[in-house]
């Protein structure tokens, strides 16, 4: 899989760290856990949409565009990291912006990532929960032309084949990284929500011959539904890196017990996940994504399914950013 054909830019700070969390294993009594920091990829405080976005941004420039178009939660990291990522190359950023959690609280709607897509001067235009957004972005794409403006969309997550080029070069990534340090592992885990992240894991590791289980914890979607969007992107990734059929159907497994109230949904397990990463490994994480997958492994390995003797590697996708916005709802 030959990833430099594809127009890229250089957003990320790469490699990102994979570190062991001493304290965390030896609390929980089970096994060796490690974290794939793509909390620290470094552009607008980090997280995993920067990888795709080296991609996505890539294209854009190849195109010519002058403005990015793209959606989000209101409380979106990709939305953050996409409106940094526009100033970075010197183009305007419409960003849509979509409602999704029921009677959000003052600090949710204008503290955290929304502060901070303000401060990087992205155009908000505020949405209800179930809006069409590829028309309402193919409209805003009519503006810009309009206007003599070259736009580009880019879909939330970054979530189509190009973004997930991304993480393809983050499973080839992490798998430089355990032969470097000698680690062989049973299980990585991470959140899986717009599918690119996942998607481009599996194509990333399949693809280079690994058949590392892959565990993704739902924070949207029913099993079903969010197995079947991981894996359709997955066999369109695969076919678009020349490394067609390379993931299979049952590749593809996301445990979607942790989503709690619904996304974006505060939970008490997303709660003590948070407080036990800060407390005993000073690591921060975010309410909506990372918080939720680690309730789930660390469910996981309360109930015995992961265990004593293994090692599990966690990947951190960022958004930090997220928790100033839940400041009224964390129980601490």
């Amino acid at each position: 899989m030959q990833l430099s054909k594809f127009a890229r830019v250089s957003l990320a700070h790469l490699p990102t760290p994979l570190e062991h969390l001493p304290r965390l294993s030896e609390h929980l009594g089970g096994p060796d856990i490690y974290v794939k920091r793509d909390d620290c990829t470094g552009l607008a405080t980090g997280g995993n949409k920067t990888r795709k976005l080296e991609f996505s941004m890539g294209e854009a420039v190849e195109q010519g565009a002058d403005t990015i178009i793209t959606v989000g939660a209101i409380q979106s990291n990709h939305v953050r990291q996409t409106a940094a990522a526009a100033c970075k190359l010197g183009m305007a950023c419409e960003v849509l912006l979509e409602h999704r959690v029921g009677q959000p609280s003052e600090t949710y709607t204008t503290s955290g990532n929304v502060f901070l897509d303000k401060i990087f001067g992205a155009n908000l235009r505020e949405h209800p929960g179930g809006t069409d957004f590829d028309v309402e972005m193919g409209a805003i794409a009519e503006e810009v032309r309009a206007k003599g403006g070259t736009p580009y969309i880019i879909p939330g997550g970054a979530s189509n084949t190009v973004g997930a080029l991304g993480y393809v070069g983050c499973g080839i990534e992490l798998l430089e990284q355990l032969s470097e340090q000698g680690l062989k592992i049973d299980h990585l885990v991470t959140a899986t929500g717009s599918a690119g992240t996942h998607a481009g894991l599996a194509v990333g590791l399949r693809g280079s011959g690994s058949d590392i289980p892959i565990l993704g914890i739902g924070v949207n979607a029913p099993q079903d539904v969010q197995e079947e969007r991981v894996y359709d992107l997955a066999v369109d990734t695969a076919e678009l890196v020349g490394a067609p059929g390379c993931v299979a159907r049952e590749d593809i497994i996301a445990d979607c017990n942790y989503i709690g109230p619904g996304y974006g949904e505060p939970t008490e397990s997303m709660n003590e996940a948070v407080l036990m990463l800060a407390r005993l490994e000073g690591l921060l994480f975010d309410p909506v994504y990372s918080g939720k997958a680690l309730a789930g492994m660390i469910d996981y390995v309360r109930q015995g399914r992961f265990i004593k003797g293994q090692k599990i590697v966690f990947l951190h996708t960022g958004g930090s950013a997220g928790l100033f916005a839940y400041a009224d709802a964390l129980a601490l």
